[in-house]
């Protein structure tokens, strides 16, 4: 629940409410450290290079990263794509990717496509969202193939890719993972799955301030060249870009407020248990799905299966557009979903709801039973009555 009685069901896109304690983060980051740091030897502006230091460590023991230095930190996992993308990308290259991917990766790939730049190959998924893991083998070229790119859990289905046997599969390709929906309600350890490069927002399951994610780089990735080049606060006698990470990647003044209340959401997840955090979002999950199967005219999308997709459920209603259903939802039962095509119109192809898109109810750590059973009841109520 949220201020004004609402029902958030939309966490897919960010978390709400954030918690107190990340809040206070934020504000006592700026109340007290707003200094730059890195880029002068006065006490304000160390104490704030030891926060970002800090928060750096946090995000690399909790996703098994070999070195913090391997962090860089983004605006959102978005452009943490597109550091990847662009910085590991060269003439000649060979992509493959799946069609559950969210535009974040494909616009990236369309456009290197489109410039002679890459060759792509985009494998058909199940149109229960799930990786054509054949396909996908087929696919990859030896010796050709750069990277493999796909999303842990796609944000229109919820579907949950196995990672460790793609990584079994890539060869010698580099394994980009979109992690937006999985960051902070699934457990992830780059070194034990096999993942390369991990791309994470922290405004989602990871509960901090939107305006912070970052890529997490792998021993073996660590080539990526710059996509925007500037000041670092080291190496101030050149003017060529430094060559050592993080600072090769990360240009400018860092997001220090955004980071900090990042990191305080990494503990308070740590402090939960993701596991707990897991069985609560699945239990809501279940129910949701066996309540929708209930409701007449209610066609739902993805595995039906808790165990097989994070708390994100795709629906429609025979005879309603899905922002005739969002409207109201929010409308007339205070109940706040996403609808449309969520950014991801190749997600929503493979489904077979294109063009018009879902009504997406994504749930959080924050979510109740209560929240569940009253949505079921609002949408029994809308599907009836129109």
């Amino acid at each position: 629940m949220v201020a004004g009685n609402y029902i958030y069901m939309d966490n897919a896109a960010t978390s709400c409410p954030k918690p107190k304690e990340v809040i206070d983060a934020v504000c006592h980051h700026l109340s007290t450290l707003s200094a730059n740091p890195g880029r002068s030897a006065h006490s304000l502006s160390l104490e704030a290079s030891r926060a970002l230091f800090n928060a750096r460590q946090t995000v690399a023991d909790f996703f098994g990263a070999v070195n913090s230095r391997n962090i860089i930190f983004t605006l959102n996992v978005t452009e943490a794509l597109n550091l990847a993308i662009y910085g590991i990308l060269s003439r000649g290259d060979h992509v493959v990717t799946t069609s559950m991917e969210h535009n974040s990766v494909m616009r990236p790939l369309r456009h290197l496509e489109s410039e002679g730049v890459i060759d792509l190959s985009v494998i058909p998924s199940h149109t229960d969202g799930s990786v054509d893991m054949d396909g996908v083998a087929k696919s990859v070229r030896p010796g050709k193939t750069r990277i493999l790119a796909v999303n842990h859990a796609s944000n229109v289905t919820g579907t949950i890719a196995d990672i460790k046997a793609l990584s079994d599969i890539k060869g010698k390709a580099l394994l980009l993972v979109d992690a937006a929906q999985t960051a902070g309600c699934l457990p992830i350890n780059l070194q034990g799955m096999g993942v390369d490069l991990l791309a994470f927002t922290g405004h989602k399951a990871l509960l901090g301030p939107q305006g912070t994610g970052g890529l997490v780089i792998s021993k073996g990735a660590e080539q990526i060249m710059p996509i925007k080049r500037g000041g670092t606060g080291s190496n101030s006698e050149f003017e060529q870009q430094p060559d050592f990470l993080p600072d090769r990647l990360e240009s400018g003044t860092a997001n220090g407020c955004g980071i900090a209340g990042l990191a305080r959401g990494i503990e308070i997840i740590k402090a939960l248990g993701i596991e707990n955090i897991r069985s609560h979002e699945k239990k809501l999950t279940e129910i949701m799905l066996e309540g929708l199967k209930k409701i007449r005219r209610v066609r739902v999308y993805g595995p039906l299966d808790p165990d097989r997709q994070v708390a994100v459920v795709s629906i429609n209603i025979e005879g309603m557009s899905p922002s005739d259903v969002g409207y109201a939802l929010d409308r007339s039962f205070n109940i706040c979903v996403r609808t449309g095509l969520h950014c991801a119109p190749s997600a929503h192809r493979t489904i077979g709801s294109f063009p018009q898109g879902t009504v997406r109810l994504s749930m959080g750590l924050y979510n109740t039973e209560d929240d569940v059973e009253k949505t079921i009841d609002a949408l029994t109520w809308i599907a009836e009555h129109g």
